[in-house]
């Protein structure tokens, strides 16, 4: 298993970190324990030994999970990360009521990566206003909290603000080879290397979306090695990143899991003829953008109760993809019929207010048509 030093720390992780919000789930929706705990169990006998949950993932249940399964374990042999929910925190006892209930949760006296969850510039402002960072540096000197960081998302303006807050022992952000320029990207990357605050990813392969594409993609991947799946170039891409120590990987199946470890056991950074194929790749796939919606939303609201940045996103998505299962959450669940651009009334309010003088309505019309169609349904 490959390894990384976080000198700063003076600890070792392995490079995959095991994920804890998408373990497999029964018929009621929950965490299906006997294969999740088999899941656990082969990772960490293969060397996997950073284990990260959260306080919301699976509606409450995954610490309690963690927790369960980490006993049959040396806990000094494992690095276990959970996160602050600071969303839920609107005056500073609220901060120990918290943490104290985690702790229950994971049956652990404490942990060793703790992380202010999903900052962005307003939560954190919050957050220092209220003392929460200096409450769990307090934590920290304590000896319950090892190591202290925050994931993040927002722009890189606000990372860079955050992270030159205070010294942070780590931080997590998103980072792909689709999102360089998203977010922090490899601005927040550079920034964090040169600040020497080692780097933890997470959405290494985009929440799925770089594990599965349309034929030509899938071609060209298969030219590089017909044996590898097409996820193990995404996480082979942040990997060969040095100042990435941990990928998060939320893994499903004992098949991810299997795949996953055959990526990181004699871990390949990528070549300098890959790295360069992937840009390719990358730039083919951002080719096939439908329209230029920056999502700046001056065409909302609608008066018929259309998401059209939501709509455009969808629709972007999916075609940059070619893939329907990208998006199927976002336009059945997420925006669903009531936000659908179905909906459009052809008012032409939107189109008045829109600063790209965007065809707002005619592309609504292809979203609908594309999207009902699901003809790239992999």
């Amino acid at each position: 298993m490959e390894t990384r030093r976080m000198e700063k720390l003076g600890v070792e992780t392995s490079l995959l970190g095991f994920g804890c919000m998408r373990f497999p789930t029964n018929a009621e929706g929950k965490i299906d324990e006997e294969k999740a705990a088999a899941m656990m169990d082969r990772a960490i006998k293969a060397g996997v030994n950073y284990i990260d949950t959260a306080y919301p993932y699976h509606n409450g249940e995954s610490e309690i999970f963690v927790g369960k399964v980490l006993k049959n374990y040396d806990r000094s042999s494992l690095y276990l990360a959970t996160k602050l929910p600071c969303w839920n925190i609107n005056e500073l006892a609220d901060v120990d009521r918290l943490f104290e209930e985690q702790l229950s949760k994971l049956q652990t006296e404490y942990v060793d990566f703790y992380l202010m969850h999903a900052m962005n510039r307003g939560l954190f402002e919050k957050m220092a206003n209220l003392g929460v960072v200096k409450r769990l540096q307090e934590l920290k000197a304590e000896g319950r909290i090892k190591n202290l960081g925050f994931s993040f998302h927002d722009s890189y303006e606000a990372f860079e603000h955050i992270i030159r807050y205070t010294d942070w022992d780590f931080c997590q952000i998103q980072l792909n080879y689709m999102d360089t320029e998203d977010g922090p990207g490899m601005r927040g990357y550079e920034l964090a290397e040169q600040m020497q605050v080692p780097l933890i990813i997470m959405e290494p392969i985009k929440g799925g979306s770089l594990a599965c594409f349309a034929e030509d993609i899938t071609a060209i991947f298969g030219q590089m090695d017909p044996d590898a799946s097409i996820a193990s170039f995404a996480l082979r891409w942040g990997g060969s990143l040095p100042n990435v120590k941990v990928i998060l990987s939320g893994m499903s199946s004992m098949e991810q899991v299997e795949d996953n470890l055959a990526t990181f056991t004699d871990f390949k950074p990528l070549s300098a003829k890959e790295k360069a194929t992937i840009e390719e790749i990358a730039a083919l796939i951002r080719s096939r953008v439908k329209n230029g919606c920056t999502g700046c939303r001056y065409c909302m609201p609608c008066p018929a109760g259309v998401d059209i940045p939501g709509n455009f996103s969808a629709w972007n998505t999916y075609h940059m993809y070619q893939n329907y299962n990208v998006v199927r959450w976002n336009w059945e669940t997420q925006l669903g019929e009531s936000k659908q651009a179905k909906n459009c009334i052809k008012c032409g309010k939107c189109e008045q207010a829109c600063p790209q003088k965007l065809s707002i309505r005619a592309d609504l019309e292809k979203v609908q048509k594309d999207l009902d169609k699901k003809e790239f349904l992999l």
